[in-house]
């Protein structure tokens, strides 16, 4: 019984031990384990009286102690196993029982007497058979209660005593299956011992304190184990602590997701929050997450969702969420795919992200950028005035003058219809060309989110040629155009786009307006690679700064005397944000060029 609860506390600790610890925990176990068996093993022996002196070959029963010991590491390392199936079970106990049947037979192989020993086959047989359901049992009582921590335990205690009373069982049946008939025949007692009551109490001494080492290295090797795992419990909790609340300031929470079923495994308080649940509903809110995903989104989460798991790959979406009180929040999920040994898709690990605040903030970098991007068009037009005021007093007059013609062929003895009708036309395309030019004008004070279309690059430029017209000819600046027939369209905001030739344009005039020699600005449109068109807008006027071309793009720096500053840098970031790049260079013999590129493709602008 000693023995068998020894037994029971050290497939504990082989099971909780791992790496060389486990192998050292195996070995010893099995040492301590089987010299308890083979120690009651012998001490039955002891306890059969024969009429005639009895010696035992010591080098047969060292090797029943090895067989003992082989008996006890097949059962400590199956029932250190994580799973005690029935095949495992019955193949264990087949080997356990050999085992222990080997070393009782053995042991009596062991015995130097003047008698011939003979065996009841069926007895024999019967104790086999008993020796395995023993180890069965033995085996079933040993991994079911192998986990227990601390204490004597009681069902510990009573396995104990079960598999106690159960091994002498096959001892006895085993020693029932000999019979004796004394002989006159010499006996070879080399190597052979007489075991006196003396070396029985040594046996059981020694067993005892081999047992009671074990029990001892057992416990304080649990008690040791308890304290680490009590830290590192602590030090999990402290790790929880802290990544729950380094995901409730970042609004980050954690899931995992069976892809067999579609059921939550693990949901972070965090997640719970984002998603507007309580932890009290459990694994259940996510199931009912996806009625909160907003109408409009869930086809694109589906897609996500269904793409990763067919390709086995990462996703990651961006969604908007619809809780019952009316708020939208903009959640960005983000899963990694967990993989079996066999290279099945078993689960999906990730994270989901409250970005409401960051895309209010975008939408706020962007309301700010086109609030000012409209002051500084508003700005350049306020400066504009009396040459924009010159170009609609053109069309004005000339209708004025077309309308007193009218009708002053209409007021003629005979009229003159056809001169009239003429006169008319004039009229209404004199009127058209001014409505246009204020049309172009309001457009650009107009305050409006910027419209995706297809624009005509050259289209633009003539615009802006007709708009600053009136400011090239007060500055007698020629404007030459090299436009490439063949332009592809882009995508992108018109009144952006005429803001930044508007800008580059204003910035050649006013760099030629003190300049002598001829004053041209020249603007050419042309074809470029990877699908993208260049526009370059270059004058003859004072140059660029010494070794400022690229702090000429920088916020409020301007070598103008009342230059805000901002043109340049607003300009660069609208290309930009049309997929495009902005930049300058001196131009030769002097001057500047400044170039802008734009793609082509539709996609490309998204």
């Amino acid at each position: 019984m000693f023995a068998s609860y020894a037994a029971l506390d050290l497939a504990g600790r082989v099971t909780a031990a791992g790496g060389w610890t486990r192998a050292v925990w195996l070995l010893g176990g099995a040492a301590a384990m089987g010299t308890g068996i083979w120690s009651m093993h012998y001490i039955g022996m002891l306890a059969f009286i024969l009429p005639i002196p009895v010696a035992y070959h010591w080098p047969t029963v060292l090797l029943s102690l090895f067989a003992a010991i082989l008996a006890s590491v097949i059962a400590l390392y199956v029932v250190s196993r994580q799973k005690l199936g029935a095949s495992r079970a019955v193949a264990g106990s087949v080997l356990m029982g050999a085992g222990i049947a080997s070393m009782h037979y053995i042991g009596m192989a062991a015995m130097r007497l003047r008698a011939i020993c003979r065996f009841n086959s069926f007895l024999v047989v019967l104790s086999v058979v008993f020796a395995v359901l023993i180890s069965l049992v033995a085996l079933w009582i040993s991994f079911h209660f192998r986990d227990e921590k601390t204490g004597i335990g009681r069902e510990k205690l009573a396995g104990a005593v079960v598999m106690g009373a159960a091994i002498p069982v096959m001892h006895y049946t085993g020693m029932a299956a000999a019979s004796f008939t004394a002989s006159g025949m010499p006996v070879d007692l080399y190597h052979s011992v007489s075991i006196s009551a003396l070396g029985t109490a040594g046996i059981a001494v020694v067993t005892f304190i081999v047992l009671g080492l074990a029990l001892l290295t057992s416990g304080v090797d649990r008690r040791f184990a308890a304290q680490t795992l009590e830290l590192q419990q602590e030090k999990l909790q402290r790790s929880e602590a802290y990544l729950a609340e380094a995901q409730r300031i970042t609004h980050t929470g954690s899931w995992a997701w069976r892809v067999a079923g579609g059921d939550a495994v693990h949901l972070s308080e965090e997640w719970y929050r984002i998603y507007g649940f309580g932890p009290e509903k459990g694994m259940s809110a996510w199931e009912e997450r996806i009625q909160r995903i907003h109408p409009e989104d869930r086809a694109k989460w589906q897609q996500a969702i269904d793409r990763a798991i067919g390709e086995k790959s990462d996703y990651e979406v961006e969604v908007r969420i619809l809780l019952p009180d009316g708020t939208v929040k903009y959640i960005n999920t983000i899963g990694h795919p967990v993989l079996n040994a066999s290279g099945d898709l078993t689960q999906f690990v990730g994270s989901s992200m409250d970005i409401s605040a960051s895309k209010r903030s975008e939408e706020a970098l962007r309301q700010a950028q086109a609030d000012l991007a409209r002051v500084n068009r508003v700005t350049t037009m306020g400066e504009l005035t009396a040459s924009l005021a010159h170009e609609v007093n053109q069309p004005i007059a000339a209708a004025l003058t077309n309308a007193n013609t009218c009708l002053r062929w209409l007021s003629r003895d005979l009229p003159n219809v056809e001169e009239a009708r003429a006169a008319a036309t004039r009229i209404v395309k004199d009127g058209t060309r001014a409505a246009e030019i204020i049309s172009r004008i309001r457009l650009l004070f107009k305050k409006s989110t910027p419209q995706q279309e297809l624009v005509d690059v050259n289209e633009v430029i003539r615009e802006m040629i007709v708009l600053l017209h009136g400011e090239t000819t007060r500055y007698s600046i020629s404007v030459r155009t090299e436009l490439a027939a063949d332009l592809l369209e882009v995508k992108g905001d018109r009144v952006q786009l005429q803001q930044v030739l508007m800008n580059l344009m204003v910035n050649g005039i006013d760099a030629m307006k003190g300049m002598d020699g001829p004053r041209e600005l020249a603007i050419q449109s042309q074809r470029a690679k990877n699908e993208e068109l260049v526009v370059s807008v270059t004058d003859t006027g004072v140059g660029l700064p010494p070794l400022q071309a690229e702090q000429i793009f920088n916020a409020f720096f301007t070598t103008k005397p009342h230059g805000t500053g901002m043109g340049l840098r607003i300009s660069r970031s609208i290309v930009e944000s049309h997929g495009g790049r902005l930049w300058a260079a001196d131009n030769s013999p002097r001057g500047a060029s400044f170039c802008f590129t734009l793609p082509t493709k539709a996609e490309t602008a998204e």
